[in-house]
């Protein structure tokens, strides 16, 4: 005898749950945590507020959902730029990428985590730590993927891979920020090709004191 018991047929939920995300990132994107009020969300998102913490949590849980299908989605480049066989093809991917996030084509400009990390007060604190800690994680892959550059030879043995990461990590979030302000997706690329014109950079493991 089967003793599975099959999951309650309730209600359909009447709303297409990955349009609603895909909207709430937006949302997000474009105001910031702080500045995505609810009645902005769930106007974006098409559904009530009740629907939203039925299927998505609080305002918190929404963002970091919407954070995850950023990560998974715009923003993965950071996660693809690692798989590349040298390191100056990481650079071109992660940087070429952050240029191609900051300018899609419908959606805000910029990068969501810079928007979104724009919180006063001690209620933001949390929403600060978890996008901290998710550039961290990034700046994490390519310090190991640089190591291994190093360990391989295909960057000079001085080369500092922490340091070349938050090198790549500080362009991408120049890039981002240009792009909030207004600038082209062209000038933006010129600018990535004149950073990988002088790849890899002078950046040596500072002496031990």
């Amino acid at each position: 005898m089967d003793t599975q018991r099959s999951a309650p047929v309730g209600r359909p939920r009447g709303f297409d749950a990955d349009e609603a995300l895909e909207n709430a990132m937006r949302v997000f994107w474009q105001n910031g945590y702080e500045g995505a009020s609810l009645p902005d969300l769930t106007e974006a998102m098409g559904i009530s507020r009740t629907s939203m913490y039925a299927a998505f949590g609080n305002k918190e849980e929404l963002f970091r959902k919407a954070l995850a299908r950023y990560a998974d989605g715009p923003a993965s480049y950071g996660a693809d730029s690692v798989a590349e066989r040298t390191a100056r093809g990481v650079a071109a991917v992660f940087l070429r990428g952050a240029v191609r996030s900051s300018t899609l084509p419908g959606y805000p400009t910029g990068c969501l985590s810079l928007r979104a990390s724009v919180i006063g007060g001690e209620g933001g604190q949390t929403i600060r730590d978890l996008l901290a800690e998710w550039r961290d994680e990034t700046s994490t892959l390519l310090s190991e993927r640089f190591r291994r550059a190093v360990d391989e030879g295909d960057l000079a043995a001085g080369t500092s891979p922490d340091l070349l990461a938050r090198y790549l990590m500080t362009i991408g979030n120049g890039v981002a920020i240009q792009a909030a302000g207004g600038a082209e997706r062209a000038d933006l690329e010129r600018i990535v090709d004149a950073v990988l014109q002088s790849w890899p950079p002078d950046l040596s493991r500072p002496d031990e004191p």
